[in-house]
């Protein structure tokens, strides 16, 4: 999957504290497969190359395959995430997602790519919208870093107030695609949603 000509990067951010859930949820396992790796395969399966994974328990992520990268700033939060995947797009848009939204498609990954490269580099982002914004389902063109790492520099840590500097395209999703896992209770819900959307063979990677 390219954008303006350069093979787009897939980045999971993995780098929570998952307080809620009192487990790392990169780590919890949704149908068979930890949710960083059914993030990452979501995105492989839209064509990222290369796939990372940004902060988290690097050593037990490298034991499920994936390719793993340090935040910049480890607890400073997703900004930080999005800011080292475009570093190391290094000068390539990059997919960002949170690691903890099961449903998540490859169609939708590909669909907010083809959107930016649409734009013909008019827009900094392309964002999914359920029934609001969704900043950690989203592809960033090259030219957002330098406002992302400013915004980070003067203390911004919140995504949704960094978009209202960028031009930002949007792609409708489903509540259900970009549903956040946060709780056990989330964590059974996604398990039987997950399972029953797996059987039916449309799969959330696919």
């Amino acid at each position: 999957m390219a954008a303006h000509g350069k093979q787009v990067l897939g980045a999971v951010l993995a780098g929570g504290a998952s307080r809620r859930m009192g487990t790392d949820k990169a780590l919890v396992d949704v149908a068979g497969s930890p949710l960083a790796a059914r993030a990452a395969a979501a995105l492989t399966a839209a064509g990222c190359d290369p796939v990372v994974v940004v902060g988290g328990d690097a050593a037990r992520l490298e034991e499920l395959g994936l390719r793993v990268v340090a935040d910049r700033c480890p607890g400073e939060g997703p900004l930080d995430g999005i800011v080292r995947a475009l570093e190391v797009a290094d000068g390539a848009a990059a997919v960002v997602v949170a690691c903890d939204m099961p449903q998540l498609s490859s169609v939708t990954i590909a669909a907010l790519v083809g959107a930016l490269e649409a734009s013909d580099g008019a827009l900094d982002a392309v964002v999914a919208r359920s029934q609001r914004r969704e900043p950690l389902c989203a592809v960033w063109a090259p030219q957002a870093l330098p406002v992302l790492v400013e915004a980070f520099d003067r203390g911004e840590r919140a995504v949704h107030r960094v978009l209202e500097g960028l031009a930002i395209g949007e792609v409708g999703v489903t509540d259900e695609q970009v549903r956040n896992v946060n709780t056990p209770s989330d964590l059974a819900e996604a398990v039987v949603s997950a399972e029953r959307t797996d059987a039916s063979g449309d799969e959330a990677t696919g």
